[in-house]
């Protein structure tokens, strides 16, 4: 099995796979154009990122500048809204539903290294998923880390770091982010 396929699939891997560099280079160049097109370049932009994420739904808004890591394993629904600085590290799978509001200043983790440090050196890595439901707010400046899933309708408070599931229905906040109050 080659690196990114233990990659793909969520297992332990060594970084350096050409395949995946090939992709994040690719997904790079494709950042870097969808960020230096004009604001009313808006089918332009629609194109650029057409190729970058292609499992884009309707409706969407992304504010420049922009990064994601590879593109291809970002997901969202309809009525997606990113803010400017948004960065979206894909090389696990990045899920968002419908109706998702992200503030300035966010990040979504999917790469996890390992605590061993003798593993970390040599170039270990693993990728975990985020899930996110439908209706979230990210206020400004909230960190999402790997293999979190925050439920629907819920509201992320600035400046949150997510280290844990967020149940739906609820208002979370802090670092480490966690439930502030559950919604009726």
């Amino acid at each position: 099995m080659t690196e990114r396929e233990k990659a793909l699939q969520g297992l332990e891997f060594k970084r350096g796979d050409p395949e995946l560099k090939r992709q994040r280079d690719a997904a790079e160049e494709l950042c870097y154009a969808y960020n230096t097109a004009a604001p009313g370049e808006t089918e332009k932009k629609r194109a650029i990122l057409g190729q970058l994420i292609p499992q884009a739904g309707e409706g969407w808004c992304i504010k420049a500048p922009f990064v994601c890591e590879y593109g291809a394993y970002v997901s969202f629904g309809k009525n997606f809204f990113a803010n400017c600085n948004c960065k979206l590290m894909d090389g696990g799978l990045i899920t968002f539903g419908d109706d998702v509001l992200i503030g300035p200043d966010c990040t979504f983790v999917t790469v996890q290294h390992p605590t061993d440090p003798q593993k970390r050196r040599a170039g270990y890595q693993i990728f975990r998923p985020i899930t996110v439901g439908s209706n979230v707010w990210f206020g400004a400046g909230v960190t999402v880390c790997p293999g979190v899933t925050i439920g629907d309708n819920c509201t992320v408070g600035a400046g949150s770091v997510v280290v844990k599931d967020i149940p739906a229905n609820c208002v979370a906040a802090g670092n480490p982010c966690r439930v502030i109050r559950r919604l009726d």
